[in-house]
């Protein structure tokens, strides 16, 4: 916890100075001349799945919860975690408990006390089957005792292994040692949930008006489809050293016309169109940015009944993924760094290296001199196949790319389905897919945030990938010192059987007007805080 008192201590240095500077109009750490806007609009591809901290199952969702509520811990701009309704923690001897402090000026938006039974009742509401969270299965990931008999509802939820010992005393029981949990409860789906409001309001709590919050912000306005807007929350424990006064997320499906509102100066921030970085970046060079990020793009395979008869055979699975040359779409078709993925764990995790990848080390003519050998071996020549993917773009060049290689080199004929961001992740999710196009950002920075994925009881395994041998290395590989050679297995087990087909790495690519300050280019999960933006005067 040295890292986390000396962050804390900084902050409460400044925190004297802070509202008088910024009344001056000049930045409390660096000084810098405060623009008298201090307002931030971006762009997203989707509605939000949700709002509701144990309900949302998107990364857009999750940008925008961090600001509406607040969990035990946050993180600095290199992904560190830093205090947030917790000040601190100690740990048991035997490393299965922790005991964690609450601040005692932590507030509701309505001015009610963050205490630890409002952390309480969050957790035994993920965990509980009958809220039907999509995000269900994290509380097995954070692994707090009896998470399994009450998500399956053996036990009652108030069996979970967390207690409040008083209003400022979080106490957390694991099944068994997890080095990383700390890390776990900078997710979304470990924050804090006002009970009052979600009795009082139901599905319709996190709406403008009903909402009650605990983070730097409070929902302000919402239109379905359109836009979400989000001002600063006065009750916030650290309000006086905020300075972005008010955030909007429109909803823009369309890459291109997002770029062209961006250059119009209708918004601060917006995704760079497939193919146009290397243009972008010669037109506004001190606006494009581009740093690694903790995801992977890939294609999951539904191995159920309900999935293609052809793709129950591994050879045509592997044949798929030798077929597909990541170069073009990198290269060629993205433009912006990303790096071919062959294994489903990114570069960027921390304390990992992806094994050595035979599929890498070959050329793409090899590869695809492979493919064709896979499908003669399982005696299939061509077959139909359906590709799914969600309204972008960026998906649909890239779905239109592999399904031309498939067919040309595989006599694979592909149907292209689109589908709106809520639907898409309904079927999905419900196994109403043959082949389907998935991203994963890792809920922290740990293998086990992607190897975690393909474990038979996860709840984003949607391709429904069984393999006891999996799940016995990622049981091993939650108590023990050394999971390289543990996760290098898992991944290896992984480009065997193909469950999945990994695309490529991620890289944050984004356009962000000059006079925008406070972002965390060095934290990989990208996980940003509105209260950490500001604009300075041009």
């Amino acid at each position: 916890m040295k890292n986390v008192f000396k962050t804390f201590a900084v902050a409460s240095t400044i925190a004297l100075s802070a509202s008088l500077a910024w009344a001056a109009g000049t930045h409390p750490i660096t000084g810098e001349a405060l623009a008298d806007d201090q307002t931030f609009t971006y762009r997203v591809l989707d509605e939000a799945s949700s709002y509701d901290p144990q309900l949302l199952e998107d990364v857009d969702s999750s940008k925008i919860a961090r600001d509406l509520f607040e969990g035990l811990y946050n993180q600095d701009s290199q992904g560190n975690l830093i205090p947030g309704v917790a000040l601190s923690h100690t740990i048991s001897d035997d490393k299965t408990v922790y005991t964690f402090k609450l601040r005692d000026n932590a507030k509701w938006s309505d001015g009610k006390p963050v205490t630890a039974n409002d952390f309480v009742y969050a957790w035994r509401r993920l965990a509980d089957p009958a809220t039907a969270s999509a995000y269900q299965w994290y509380i097995n990931v954070m692994g707090v005792k009896n998470n399994g008999p009450v998500s399956d509802g053996s036990l009652p939820p108030s069996e979970l292994g967390v207690a409040a010992l008083d209003d400022h005393t979080l106490q957390v029981t694991l099944e068994k040692p997890l080095p990383y949990f700390p890390l776990t409860t900078v997710h979304t789906s470990a924050f804090p949930t006002p009970q009052w409001a979600v009795e009082a309001h139901g599905n319709e709590w996190t709406r403008p008006g009903n909402i009650v919050a605990n983070g730097a912000y409070i929902m302000t306005e919402y239109v379905a489809n359109e836009r979400s807007v989000r001002e600063r929350n006065p009750m916030y424990w650290n309000n006086d050293n905020t300075i972005m006064e008010k955030v909007t997320a429109l909803i823009i499906n369309d890459e291109n016309v997002a770029l062209t509102r961006y250059m119009a100066g209708e918004l601060d921030q917006t995704d760079i169109p497939s193919g146009q970085f290397n243009r972008l970046q010669q037109s506004n060079p001190d606006e494009t940015v581009v740093v690694p990020e903790l995801c992977t793009y890939y294609y999951t395979i539904n191995l159920t009944d309900t999935g293609n008869p052809a793709l129950q055979d591994v050879r045509v699975r592997q044949a798929l993924s030798y077929a597909i040359d990541r170069d073009i779409i990198t290269k060629n078709i993205l433009q912006a760094g990303q790096k071919p993925a062959y294994a489903f764990t990114p570069e960027a995790t921390a304390g990992f290296t992806p094994p050595a990848s035979p599929m890498a080390s070959m050329t793409q003519a090899e590869r695809d001199a492979k493919a064709k050998e896979l499908m003669a071996a399982a005696g299939v020549d061509g077959f139909d196949l359906e590709l799914m993917y969600n309204t972008s773009e960026s998906h649909k060049k890239i779905a239109i790319a592999i399904s031309q290689m498939w067919k040309q080199k595989l006599g694979v004929n592909v149907t292209l389905s689109n589908l709106e961001w809520k639907t898409y992740l309904d079927a999905r999710g419900s196994q109403n897919y043959q082949v389907a196009r998935a991203g994963w950002c890792g809920d922290y920075n740990e293998a086990s945030t992607f190897l975690d994925l393909v474990g038979s009881e996860s709840g984003y395994n949607d391709a429904k990938y069984n393999n006891p041998k999996v799940d016995e290395l990622l049981a091993q590989a939650k108590v023990s010192a050394d999971t390289q050679p543990i996760y290098t297995e898992i991944e290896q087990i992984l480009a065997t059987d193909t469950p999945i087909i990994p695309i490529y790495q991620y890289t944050a690519n984004f356009l962000m007007k000059t006079n925008v300050k406070g972002w965390p280019y060095d934290n990989v999960e990208q996980n940003n805080y509105s209260r950490d933006l500001y604009k300075v005067a041009e």
